[in-house]
């Protein structure tokens, strides 16, 4: 007590310029205008630091986020772009007793809601027996009638939840929607505790706020029960995502890498005989449980959905079999239809004989003639007060919203209701608590709703001790979304007790077990493949590109032939040499990139950070560059950044099937490429200099110092770069390294045996081996580049890429 209070007068000054709107409740005071206890640290904290303080501490979040690579995909009129992730820097704030009567009444909904879509899809009696218009669910785009009559394999409809919440005028929390059918956000809230914590280290590590943690880890370990005995980390469990263009991707990549799961898109699975597989490298892997991001219409082309490319032919199949479970089950979407709000707190009382402890939002639909009267005597109260929205034309679901004051007065809008409400929901819109923003050096309320999980344990509900909340960009804001500009915050539940760092780290109780990584799926083994050779490729790119801008000064002309020679080798990487910053460097890297991100689950922050800041750094680049010296010291800045990404990559990636994958594919394209230059600037006709270049390309200057006491000739250069299996650079070492990467996907030189692959590899390396600088002319170096790239596609055909 002692502590708050001496929190409230330093925080005097902040709470005289806080101004809650009249008659909406706020989360920083109380109706009487006194600062609610919980928040007391908060406000000494912000009320002790100066605003220089303070700016660093905002922008220590916000490069964390930035260098995390959060962001948000939305769409619109100009096409699909990524928003920074718009994090508000203050958290949101309830004391831990609070709390808990939410997360009774929201666990209490939830078992509700199991009820209810277990009803709707096997004895149907909310419809039989009047509780429910049937035409509300027949109707329901997200009803499935291929799932009737089946049962899920894990006996349970729900395992995943979210739900909206709004503080009603009344001081009541209200739930605004169920988010039963593939709930997103948990990532996020992860993410914006992340950031939070690095804002305020020292008041989240002294303020007793409730960790995250372990709410994942009882659900990771919830969802290897479901795959059965002996289910562990990336066993047969994995996250079912639609895809990189979802405006989800980087949460549910996230989720995916702090759990340890797999992260699966439609075409990475297939049905066999009524089961489920994952396609990998070592062939199919079959599959018990899938964590669904994906909307259930688009999940099987065969029965739902046909035009679906995003789904699993035959899963429907083996949901039937009972051979997977899927969190949650398919169709579980018919329990966010809209209209559903108005009749669920009848139901609640039919199928629990209690009443909700949360209230939802008010409801009314007008499917009948009795609905539409309804609706219509009870206009004006309707229409009446700034807490409803002014929205009539209908949604893509039928739905509309009732709020303000129309043009015309309730009685035209009674007739219009009468005229063309049949099907349509009515909701009134409960006016928002508000919850204070940092805006310019001062506290500013802003209308807020929350968003909180609940994950299904073996010991029941569990709910998320927190959540993230989403705020309006106006002081009376009735419209909060991430799409319109809103911002969002983490939220913190105060314990007045003492609370023990969480980990998903097993208890050191238990016995310690070393996992296998478990088989890696041939897609995200090509995206490695192909991100190898894009960041080889980029680098060789760069390296001709500096080499031709740094002889550029010198030779004043584009034709000088050394120059032309190196325009060729540039040109067959699809480069115009002629450019300062070439198109082609960009598209290369932007593949790259793309590869990246198909895989992103499987990238650590560094990872992704470093690759970011590459391409941030040549695109502020594009228009500024010029030719010749200005455009070399740019080219020497990229290479730089890139053989940093490289090296990170190399010395920290896990040493399993997905880094041979990305290896075999840096030292493909880096043999082919020297091939090509060999045979180019080691040509007999090549133009004067090719020889040094050709050094200089390889990066081999000193060696070849080192090595020949001579200036270079062409059989020490080819000796050097094509033969000496020492040289990091030349095309044996790297058909060699190709060779160590196929024996270990085979299973190692003790198997005895080598794959198709392997074989084929060992061919090219052998006749690689047996050459001299002499016989390794011009003729020999482009034959020995066809057989490298032909590689690619015995790889391909070996591990099922």
């Amino acid at each position: 007590m002692v502590a708050v209070t001496q929190a409230i007068r330093t925080a005097i000054d902040l709470l005289a310029d806080y101004r809650p709107l009249p008659g909406v409740p706020d989360e920083l005071v109380d109706a009487s205008g006194r600062m609610r206890p919980v928040w007391g640290g908060l406000l000494d904290h912000l009320a002790r630091s100066d605003p220089a303080t303070l700016v660093a501490d905002f922008g220590r979040g916000q490069q964390y986020l930035r260098d995390a690579g959060v962001f948000f995909r939305k769409y619109g009129d100009a096409g699909i772009g990524g928003r920074d992730w718009p994090l508000s820097p203050l958290p949101v704030i309830l004391a831990e007793a609070e709390w808990l009567q939410i997360a009774q009444g929201l666990m209490q909904r939830a078992d509700m809601l199991e009820l209810v879509v277990a009803d709707l899809y096997g004895s149907n009696r909310l419809v039989s027996d009047g509780h429910l218009p049937g035409s509300l669910i027949a109707e329901s785009p997200h009803w499935l009638r291929p799932m009737v009559g089946v049962q899920p394999a894990s006996g349970h409809f729900l395992h995943f939840l979210a739900f909206e919440l709004g503080r009603g005028p009344d001081g009541r929390w209200w739930v605004l929607g169920d988010r039963t059918e593939a709930p997103s956000g948990a990532g996020f809230a992860l993410e914006n505790r992340v950031a939070t914590s690095r804002i305020f280290p020292e008041l989240y590590r002294d303020s007793n706020v409730q960790r995250l943690a372990g709410f994942f880890g009882a659900f990771r370990t919830a969802l290897e029960g479901l795959g059965g005995p002996g289910t562990g980390p990336g066993g047969r469990v994995a996250i079912f995502t639609p895809g990189p263009m979802t405006d989800t991707y980087y949460e549910q990549a996230y989720i995916a890498r702090y759990l340890g799961l797999p992260l699966l898109e439609g075409g990475d699975l297939t049905v066999q005989d009524g089961t489920l597989h994952v396609r990998t490298v070592d062939g199919l892997s079959p599959l018990n449980v899938l964590w669904r991001r994906l909307d259930s219409a688009w999940a099987d082309p065969l029965e739902l959905e046909e035009v679906s490319r995003l789904g699993t032919p035959g899963l429907l199949s083996a949901i039937r079999a009972g051979n997977v479970t899927l969190v949650n089950a398919l169709g579980t979407g018919v329990l966010e239809t809209q209209a559903l709000l108005a009749f669920l707190p009848g139901i609640a009382e039919v199928l629990t004989g209690r009443p909700l402890a949360l209230p939802n939002i008010a409801t009314w639909w007008c499917g009948g003639a009795k609905e539409r009267a309804h609706v219509a005597a009870n206009a004006r109260r309707m229409l009446i007060g700034p807490a409803l929205s002014t929205r009539l034309p209908l949604e893509t679901d039928g739905t509309f919203a009732l709020a303000g004051t129309l043009k015309g007065g309730t009685g035209d809008f009674a007739d219009w209701l009468n005229r063309n409400a049949a099907g349509l929901v009515g909701q009134e819109l409960v006016t928002l608590s508000t919850t204070p923003v940092w805006d310019d050096g001062c506290l500013t309320p802003r209308p807020m709703t929350l968003r909180m999980f609940l994950a299904r344990t073996p010991l029941g509900w569990r709910v998320m001790p927190g959540g993230f909340a989403r705020i309006g960009t106006t002081p009376d804001a009735t419209a909060i979304a991430m799409g319109q500009g809103s911002s969002v915050a983490d939220v913190w539940i105060v314990a007045d007790r003492t609370v023990e760092p969480a980990t998903l780290l097993p208890h050191p109780a238990l016995a310690f077990v070393r996992t296998d990584p478990g088989p890696l799926p041939s897609r995200a083994a090509d995206n490695l493949y192909w991100l190898g050779r894009y960041i080889e490729r980029t680098e060789g790119i760069l390296r001709l590109t500096r080499a031709y801008n740094g002889r550029l000064d010198e030779a004043g002309t584009h034709r000088a032939p050394l120059l032309v020679a190196v325009a060729g080798c540039l040109e067959s990487f699809g480069v115009e040499a002629a450019e300062p910053l070439p198109a082609g460097l960009c598209a290369t890297l932007a593949a790259a990139v793309n590869s990246a991100g198909n895989i992103r689950d499987r990238f650590s922050v560094d990872g992704w950070a470093a690759l970011s800041d590459l391409e941030k750094t040549l695109s502020r680049m594009a228009g500024t560059v010029t030719a010749g010296n200005d455009a070399a010291l740019a080219m020497g800045i990229l290479l730089r950044k890139i053989t940093g990404f490289s090296g990170l990559v190399h010395e920290n990636m896990y040493r399993a099937t997905g880094w041979r994958f990305l290896t075999i594919g840096r030292a493909l394209e880096r043999a082919a490429t020297m091939a090509q230059l060999l045979a180019i600037l080691a040509d007999p006709d090549a133009p004067a200099g090719g020889l040094d270049l050709a050094i200089e390309l390889g990066d081999s200057a000193m060696t070849h110092r080192q090595r020949y006491a001579v200036t270079s000739q062409r059989d020490s250069v080819v000796d050097l770069l094509a033969l000496d299996a020492r040289n990091p650079r030349s095309m044996l070492f790297q058909l060699g390294e190709i060779r160590d990467q196929a024996e270990a996907l085979a299973g190692g030189p003790m198997k005895g045996q080598l794959s198709g692959f392997g074989r084929r590899v060992l061919a090219v390396q052998t006749a690689v081996a047996i050459q001299s600088p002499q016989s390794m002319d011009s003729a020999a170096l482009r034959s020995v580049r066809g057989d490298i790239l032909a590689l690619s596609a015995h790889l391909s055909q070996t591990h099922n890429l």
